[in-house]
């Protein structure tokens, strides 16, 4: 009885549901002392706002290395599997744009390449997106 217990335990942990509670979890936890529990960030802060942005920006690859690398990312005592579902429920829950999924690989991969400033790493963001005709929200660093 006790295996079958634990076994159920196990599989219970392990539901999608579980991971989507404990990335909204850590979302909560983690990052909305700076980007707030709607994802609207702050221009006071320097944070953008999630909405009408998050989604073009995992879209290019450029996107994709910023994100890991935005200083409450890159500081993060998450473990990198853990990063990936944040960011996922981050773009799913704030964002109507489509992008891949993260996963634990890739965000082991771009974290680890260097990025020397994150400001001028956004706007060259901003500028690819500008190119396809993709305006994103402002972002409030000179």
């Amino acid at each position: 009885m006790k295996r079958l217990f634990a076994l159920g335990l196990i599989a219970l942990t392990a539901s999608p549901a579980t991971a989507e509670m404990s990335a909204r979890g850590n979302y909560i936890l983690r990052c909305t002392g700076c980007h707030g529990i709607e994802g609207m960030g702050t221009a006071e802060g320097g944070v953008p706002p999630f909405p009408g942005s998050v989604g073009h920006i995992a879209n290019t690859e450029a996107g994709r290395d910023y994100m890991m690398h935005v200083p409450g990312v890159i500081a993060s005592s998450l473990s990198d599997s853990e990063i990936a579902s944040v960011m996922n429920y981050v773009i799913a829950t704030f964002d109507t744009t489509e992008a891949p999924d993260f996963t634990t690989q890739e965000v082991t991969r771009r974290r680890a390449l260097p990025m020397t400033d994150i400001v001028v790493a956004r706007r060259a963001v901003v500028q690819e997106l500008e190119t396809k005709g993709i305006s994103i929200v402002d972002y409030p660093w000179p």
